[in-house]
């Protein structure tokens, strides 16, 4: 305590009245600097609001659905599993931290239906494409195309175990509480989970309907 409060000097013969005067004349400016730290902060998003450019988390978190509200109507259970999943991807958010990650540097194509809606571009980290399944290391992560000119924004990731490993006369595995489906087409189990994205068709649904390719 005493090492971090006198640092930038040393006290010799000091009187413990005027020691104890030391004590708190550093201790409120410590104080003063963590409250001045704190309305810069509120300055800084009352600033985003009245239209000025903020680069921080609250910024970059805008617009994202709450954990509340993606996991709305299930229980603790699938709550806690999508937190672990929000956790986990969240450096995610920006595409080129996951290629570095592992996943593909291509650009893949935004996949849609003309009357189910979109299930945008997934990135497909064969290196899992394993039998495990493991909440924080999605096989595929889902970007939903934006506007003109700005990056794609991770919605949700999908969770891939091949046939050959587990074929699909077997029990369907289970994640979050609910069983992968098959797709006979690719040959694989498969479960879609929109964690960041609250998607009007469902946690767990295939296709979203507020995404569009196009």
């Amino acid at each position: 305590m005493f090492r971090s409060l006198f640092s930038s000097g040393t006290v010799t013969n000091a009187s413990p009245a005027n020691l104890a005067f030391s004590i708190r004349a550093r201790v409120l400016r410590s104080s003063v600097v963590t409250a001045t730290a704190i309305i810069a902060m509120a300055g800084c998003a009352a600033s985003s609001q009245n239209g000025v450019t903020v680069r921080s988390s609250q910024q970059s978190s805008a617009g994202t659905p709450s954990l509340d509200a993606v996991t709305e109507g299930f229980g603790p259970a699938v709550r806690a599993d999508v937190e672990k999943l929000r956790t986990a991807t969240a450096p995610y958010h920006d595409v080129k931290v996951a290629q570095v990650a592992g996943y593909p540097t291509a650009t893949p194509a935004c996949i849609s239906d003309s009357t189910m809606g979109g299930m945008g571009r997934h990135y497909f980290d064969r290196a899992v494409y394993d039998e495990k399944l493991d909440i924080a290391h999605p096989e595929m992560l889902i970007y939903a195309p934006s506007d003109a000119g700005q990056p794609d924004h991770l919605v949700g990731v999908e969770y891939v175990i091949p046939f050959r490993l587990l074929p699909s006369t077997e029990k369907p595995p289970r994640l979050f509480g609910q069983e992968l489906k098959r797709h006979e087409d690719f040959k694989y189990w498969y479960l879609h989970v929109w964690a960041w994205r609250k998607n009007s068709a469902g946690l767990f649904s295939d296709w979203d309907p507020s995404i569009k390719c196009s």
